[in-house]
């Protein structure tokens, strides 16, 4: 079935939302986060493939800031992703009637849906997380102040304008947040232990953006955690490495108990 595109009201603003209906009754739904740079459209046809192949309800959606939701109007400071995980995500979750939700979330996306179910407010099936941060290393500094180099440098700003309405701010905000001095104490870790659903984290070798410490905090953190490390894969795991994450994917929901 197609698709519906539409725009709900969440967090004080309206977010562009796609959703995939359900064709199997007994699947929890899907809810995908994405990364800092990323939409619905940036996500290209993963949520697709997952949707058809699990029968599941899905939801892909723009934070706000990206992609065609409302436009970014100041700076973001370092809890913009705590606010995403504990105030629009529930509120989003409750306007649509997604109940117990799966949580697929790539990079920044991960790392929200860690909190969210680190908080312990909301019940979730599972929690998959792609190229996940739970504190900030020197290597991902590095790799977003080669970002910022290359936003001026090159055509990167044209390509990434395909899938945001104001590419400027977008980049901007996520950028400057990053690489704001007091962002280094950011950590997530704290959240970790709190986590009582399934998890799967999922990274690749040649992450970019981050080292194997991500993971290696995650199984010292979690009591119910599977981890795959993909060889020749960078930062965006289901890009890089399709068929191997969304085989992965579809057997970790396959362990979950059918819903009720």
């Amino acid at each position: 079935m197609l698709p519906l595109s539409r725009f709900v009201r969440a967090g004080g603003h309206q977010l562009e939302c796609r959703l995939y209906p359900a064709h199997q009754g007994n699947r929890p739904p899907l809810v995908f986060l994405h990364e800092g740079l990323g939409s619905v459209a940036m996500w290209r046809d993963f949520p697709a493939r997952v949707a058809h192949a699990t029968g599941a309800r899905t939801l892909v959606y723009s934070r706000y800031g990206y992609g065609q939701s409302d436009l970014l109007t100041g700076p973001r400071d370092t809890s913009y992703m705590h606010r995403e995980a504990q105030e629009t995500l529930p509120e989003l979750l409750s306007a649509l009637e997604i109940e117990r939700p799966v949580l697929i979330g790539h990079s920044d996306g991960a790392s929200i849906a860690l909190i969210h179910a680190g908080s312990g407010r909301w019940p979730l099936a599972g929690v998959i997380a792609l190229a996940p941060h739970v504190f900030v290393e020197d290597l991902s500094i590095r790799s977003i102040e080669q970002a910022r180099v290359a936003y001026a440098s090159t055509d990167l700003a044209e390509r990434l304008s395909r899938y945001h309405r104001d590419v400027d701010k977008t980049f901007r905000g996520w950028n400057d947040i990053w690489l704001d001095p007091d962002f280094r104490a950011w950590n997530i870790e704290a959240y970790l232990p709190r986590i009582t659903c399934p998890l799967l984290a999922i990274q690749g070798k040649d992450d970019e953006y981050g080292t194997t410490k991500q993971l290696d905090a995650i199984v010292a953190g979690t009591a119910d955690s599977e981890l795959l490390l993909l060889a020749d894969c960078r930062h965006s795991p289901h890009k890089d490495q399709p068929e191997a994450v969304l085989k992965a994917v579809l057997e970790f929901l396959d362990s979950l108990p059918a819903a009720s």
